[in-house]
């Protein structure tokens, strides 16, 4: 269990649960490198791994308390960090779901964005909020949100930092399937693709 993380080992998966005091599963710094170094570890001996948050939050994204303290190098490093978690998610050797349900937003889009598929329940909420606030992503996030739903799509997302509820993620191509209990889903589809 890393920090603001707790690693469930299934039969036929792994499970990595975002976990925060607050249940919002905000992305600390130390969280995002927690992150990131459990990836590469369960990278080694490579199982399909599903993501979630909980019942309310997959993620609320990026600490904002912590952003406004940071100095321009730190921010460029908080920046990397992201870089890397997305990365590690993104380039691991077997599949990976993110389990959304309740809000995904922020950095915890950009997570969701780095893996393979998305399964969302029909209250799940996405969105990149940092246009409102003026920030823009630095985690890979512009460029994978253009690949999955189109750049104009894209753009107007980031740009007018739009909520999307799972429908529209459907439709949009952002989430691969809308379903009440996404974790099961998730789970099933791993085992389904293991005994293929």
């Amino acid at each position: 269990m890393g920090i603001g993380l707790v690693v469930e080992h299934e039969d036929h998966c792994d499970i990595i649960r975002l976990s925060s005091e607050d249940s919002t599963n905000r992305l600390t710094l130390a969280c995002v490198t927690s992150l990131a170094m459990t990836v590469r570890e369960l990278a080694h001996k490579p199982r399909p791994l599903i993501i979630a948050g909980n019942q309310k939050f997959f993620s609320a994204g990026a600490d904002l308390n912590e952003i406004v303290s940071l100095s321009g190098p730190e921010a460029f490093a908080f920046s990397k960090a992201g870089q890397m978690m997305t990365n590690a998610v993104d380039e691991f050797p077997a599949p990976v779901v993110a389990a959304v349900n309740g809000y995904c937003m922020g950095g915890g889009m950009d997570l969701a964005l780095a893996c393979d598929r998305r399964v969302a329940s029909p209250h799940a909420i996405f969105g990149h909020r940092g246009a409102a606030l003026g920030l823009v992503t630095g985690w890979g996030g512009t460029q994978r949100l253009a690949r999955l739903v189109g750049r104009a799509r894209a753009v107007e997302m980031f740009v007018a930092a739009e909520k999307v509820h799972a429908a529209q993620a459907l439709l949009y191509g952002l989430v691969d399937r809308v379903c009440d209990e996404p974790l099961a889903e998730a789970r099933l589809w791993v085992e389904q693709a293991a005994t293929r």
